[in-house]
């Protein structure tokens, strides 16, 4: 079992910036990667951004490359979602996710693929206003 709890989420007002926290605990160590979804009222769950935990990768989504990072800090068993320039298009809930990654993907749609995970938060909110 895997328990992850976000934090850091808040109201913003466009271009601003918030940093989120994603902190794991129980049986991480049987799971390669970890990601960050959101899901906005009627719209489908999105694929933000994802790290393997060795480090090695990072993917972004289309919609945030070059405004969100994601890092970890294997240490503490957090991972971080550092979002700039944010847009009130960004307003969702976002949720942080743990599960197996494949190997070698692809392109980034093989990992920001939320049947990937199976381990969720319960999410923070997010709110950009104009």
């Amino acid at each position: 079992q895997v328990q992850l709890v976000e934090s850091g989420g808040g109201s913003v007002q466009a271009g601003g910036s918030l940093r989120l926290s994603c902190a794991a605990s129980g049986d991480t160590y049987s799971r390669n990667c970890m990601a960050w979804f959101r899901e906005a009222p009627g719209k489908e769950r999105e694929g933000v951004a994802a790290i393997y935990t060795d480090g090695t990768r990072l993917y972004y989504g289309d919609s945030v490359k070059g405004r969100f990072t994601i890092s970890q800090d294997n240490a503490r068993n957090t991972v971080y979602l550092q979002m700039n320039s944010l847009k009130p298009e960004d307003t969702a809930m976002y949720y942080c996710a743990t599960g197996s990654c494949p190997r070698s993907p692809w392109n980034a749609r093989q990992v920001l693929d939320r049947a990937k995970y199976n381990y969720w938060g319960q999410g923070t909110q997010v709110t950009v206003s104009s």
